[in-house]
């Protein structure tokens, strides 16, 4: 896992216009940095943007309201965000792979670009580190990642 965050993407003159933000409402000091951090980075990268944020209870539920914002609210991108800590059992891993399959399965059913990072960490200290310091944040990249598939996906379009 890369260390470092990507660059900011440069919206131009045509930034994206609207991001749905669905995040997970289990692990939520870990998951409202995520959100933070993301609206955050869209709103200094596409200052006009409008950002709608929804919550689902837990990871697992995070697809089926990607799936209702990307039939209802046709947004430019989806970011999908929750912490999934393992634990003595394989519940953690089979919920993961079941959200990634799912939101693999939107974003090319809906042709939307959905930013997965529904993160699944051994720890606390993973998860901080991934979704409060700034070093790795990943609700920052999934920021950036949203602006840059977006325009890669206009650019289709023109």
């Amino acid at each position: 896992m890369s260390k470092f965050l990507p660059p900011r993407p440069d919206a131009g003159d045509a930034p994206p216009r609207t991001f749905a933000v669905v995040a997970s409402q289990f692990n939520a000091a870990y998951v409202d940095a995520l959100v933070s951090n993301a609206c955050a980075e869209l709103k200094a990268i596409s200052p006009e943007a409008s950002i709608s944020i929804h919550r689902a209870p837990g990871s697992f539920e995070i697809p089926l309201l990607v799936q209702s914002a990307a039939r209802t609210l046709k947004p430019d991108a989806i970011i999908a965000l929750g912490v999934i800590i393992e634990g003595d059992t394989a519940h953690a891993r089979l919920v993961a792979d079941a959200v990634t399959r799912s939101l693999m399965e939107i974003s090319l059913a809906h042709e939307v670009p959905v930013i997965h990072e529904v993160l699944l960490v051994a720890n606390e200290e993973q998860a901080r580190r991934r979704c409060i310091e700034p070093e790795m944040n990943r609700g920052i990249e999934a920021a950036r990642a949203a602006v840059g598939a977006a325009l890669a996906l206009k650019s289709f379009n023109n």
